[in-house]
């Protein structure tokens, strides 16, 4: 009994040794595994490191076949341990079949991811993949059929790699030319991310863009492609946009600050867009007056060479509405041609005035309807320089700001009507201005608007003139015939009229009481009126009448 109380007391202690050695031998050789695991890694990575000479070459063969190219690659290095990794610079294709200088595609930097799943799937998956520095230099059209094709794989022509996002910091496209004369077309992304990317499927992106003249950002949401390497103009593309803060002072002669959102739908050489803008402070620098300017359009964009056909514009300056057609072409020195059939109505006259002239108020108010082409060429002379104009005008229920001027207008109405006796005694402060008519062709250049066959009407009287009146409102210079209903006579009172009784049948021509040469001078501040007979003298003999002319 003793012998078996001794037994069960010593127990333990054996059980307690034997739990320690299972535990102790657990522990090393869970250290063992692990730095078993770790030195296989370690020697994995150094394989792998190894092994990147072998992976580049491979890389580059894969290339040089799948793009029939010359290929370089600067550098390349692979990591696994997040992972399957990539990275590299310096990527380079150069098409065989192809005289270029600069390659065709080129990476400077770029790096991708997938895991092992991913490494196995068919087709392999790629999470996404980074590149900053991209560029493209499509060759001209005539060489675009040596391009080699960009879609599908070579052999069986299934797709081998699906990637779920690329991510561009930095993109150029350069579309080049082979008409003598004509730059190439260059295309700058700062930023863009295409979703979805696979072989001969349209790329979902987002794109942002710093638009270099006006200076703004353009945001665009949409779909690309598939591109079409042998006719890029014919690869679909589809979205909208939203352009902000256009700093519209980057162009020579215009201001203000743009914003404008729209549609687009399309191939890249036929995108028809639909949008509209907004800019609360347009202005010319002929004038600097801002006003506000609200646009809606539908147009046909050619994205291979920014040409773009308006075919309608629908604009509301101010009070006055404005509608426009034409063309915004590509021209071989460089820059395009803004060409436009406008048509203005219902309008008025003093938002044309007060946009294209310095002086304030505008010299004139009333309603206008004006039909004009329109030419602006390229060039970096201000806008009021370089902006040609010719067309049509009407202006009626015109009244001048200018007191000096209306007070005349008013006179030269009142007498005309034989009604003398009320013009000498106007009242200057008169509210009842006399309203005025016109009507005539135009022609803008140099920043001077020339008229020919100005028909001027006010009650009594029908004025032809021709002449020209100069944007910052310093020159007026305008020569005509005055159609008056009364009589010579009839213009003045008193013993003046008497004294001009003799000359009635004189100035009594073609059912007119009288007509007279005429003339008003000067400028805005100081306009003259009176007669012309010297520059009639001129027209008909050649004579010089720059020193001598009758002012009343």
């Amino acid at each position: 009994m003793q012998d078996q109380d001794r037994l069960q007391a010593a127990s333990p202690e054996p059980t307690n040794k034997k739990n320690s050695r299972l535990k102790r031998i657990l522990l090393w050789t869970g250290c063992i595994f692990l730095v078993l695991v770790i030195a296989g890694l370690i020697a994995v990575e150094i394989m792998l490191r190894r092994a990147e000479p072998i992976l580049r070459a491979r890389v580059i063969d894969a290339l040089s076949h799948r793009f029939d190219s010359r290929v370089e690659l600067d550098h390349f290095h692979v990591h696994f341990l997040a992972g399957f990794q990539v990275s590299g610079s310096g990527l380079k294709l150069f098409p065989n079949d192809l005289d270029m200088d600069k390659p065709l595609f080129a990476v400077d930097e770029f790096s991708f991811r997938t895991t092992w799943q991913g490494l196995l799937r068919a087709p392999m998956y790629v999470d996404r993949v980074n590149l900053k520095g991209m560029h493209i230099q499509m060759p001209s059209k005539d060489q675009r059929q040596n391009i080699p094709k960009l879609n599908g794989s070579a052999g069986d022509g299934k797709n081998k790699i699906f990637v779920g996002q690329i991510e561009v910091d930095g993109a150029s496209l350069v579309l080049a030319t082979n008409k003598p004369g004509k730059v190439p077309m260059n295309f700058e992304i700062s930023h863009i991310t295409l979703q979805s990317v696979g072989a001969g499927q349209p790329m979902k992106f987002h794109a942002i863009l710093t638009n270099p003249k006006p200076i703004g950002n353009i945001d665009s949401t949409g779909y690309f492609g598939p591109f079409d390497a042998h006719h890029p103009g014919d690869s679909p593309v589809r979205g909208d946009y939203r352009f902000s803060h256009a700093d519209l002072n980057t162009i020579k002669g215009i201001g203000g600050m743009l914003s404008s959102i729209g549609k687009y739908d399309g191939t890249l050489n036929h995108i028809v867009v639909d949008g509209e803008t907004d800019t609360p402070n347009f202005s010319l620098d002929s004038a600097n007056h801002p006003m506000p300017l609200h646009t809606k359009f539908h147009a046909i964009v050619d994205g291979t060479n920014g040409d773009t056909h308006l075919q309608s514009v629908n604009a509301q300056l101010l009070h006055s509405h404005i509608i426009a057609v034409g063309d915004f072409v590509r021209i071989p020195q460089g820059g395009h041609n803004l060409t436009l059939d406008v048509t203005v109505g219902p309008a008025r006259i003093e938002d044309m005035l007060r946009l294209a002239v310095k002086t304030v108020p505008p010299i004139m108010d009333g309603d206008l309807k004006l039909k004009t082409k329109f030419f602006l060429p390229p060039g970096k002379i201000s806008v009021s320089q370089k902006l040609h104009l010719k067309g049509t005008f009407e202006v009626t229920n015109a009244t001048f700001t200018n007191d000096k001027v209306q007070e005349k207008v008013d006179e030269l109405s009142l007498r005309s009507q034989n009604r003398a006796k009320e013009a000498k005694n106007i009242d200057k402060q008169n509210p009842d201005a006399i309203a005025s008519q016109m009507r005539g062709e135009f022609q803008l250049a140099d920043s001077k608007l020339t008229f020919n066959s100005l028909q001027y009407n006010v009650p009594g009287a029908d004025i032809a003139l021709n002449g020209v009146y100069s944007l910052d409102g310093n020159q007026f210079d305008f020569h005509g015939n005055a159609r008056l209903k009364a009589k010579v006579s009839q213009l003045m009172t008193g013993w003046k009229s008497v004294l001009l009784k003799p000359a009635d049948p004189f100035f009594s021509k073609d059912g007119a009481g009288t007509e007279v040469p005429i003339q008003i001078t000067g400028t805005r501040s100081a306009p003259k009126f009176g007669l012309d007979f010297h520059h009639k003298d001129k027209d008909n003999h050649g004579g010089d009448n720059s020193s001598d002319k009758n002012k009343h």
